[in-house]
């Protein structure tokens, strides 16, 4: 693992989230931008390095609709920049990590893959290649 990449809020309304954050906290976030694969809409912020970002569902069949139906708006995932990985995969494999699906494109242009939150201590991780 090379760094911290993000983390991930799952939120009903982008702009106001936004909002509510730049008042608060002063972090400005991106104009929302769709990303098909994983059929959400994401905007990111960054504050001293850290970025956070927010996503929505674009559709009611998107795994966002589903996650806050289930369990509301708030933390969603973190993300973990990898330098390969396939590798990576490889090793955590290995290690009995199961992995949720294969990976894609995320909403950096970066591929991405998630890992099963019981796998990783009931956390959802994303890992992302440098």
């Amino acid at each position: 693992m090379t760094k911290l990449s993000h983390i991930s809020i799952a939120v009903r309304g982008i702009n106001k989230f936004a909002r509510l954050y730049e008042n608060l906290f002063g972090i400005k976030f991106s104009s929302p931008k769709f990303l098909q694969s994983q059929k959400v809409n994401l905007s990111f912020g960054e504050t001293e390095g850290v970025k956070l970002e927010l996503i929505s569902p674009a559709s009611e069949d998107s795994p966002i609709a589903k996650f806050l139906v289930k369990k509301g708006e708030g933390l969603h995932h973190i993300c973990l920049e990898v330098e390969n990985l396939d590798l990576t995969l490889e090793d955590l494999k290995k290690k009995g990590v199961e992995v949720i699906g294969a990976p894609t494109i995320g909403g950096s242009g970066k591929r991405i893959v998630f890992l099963h939150p019981k796998s990783t201590g009931g956390v959802l991780v994303e890992l992302k290649e440098s």
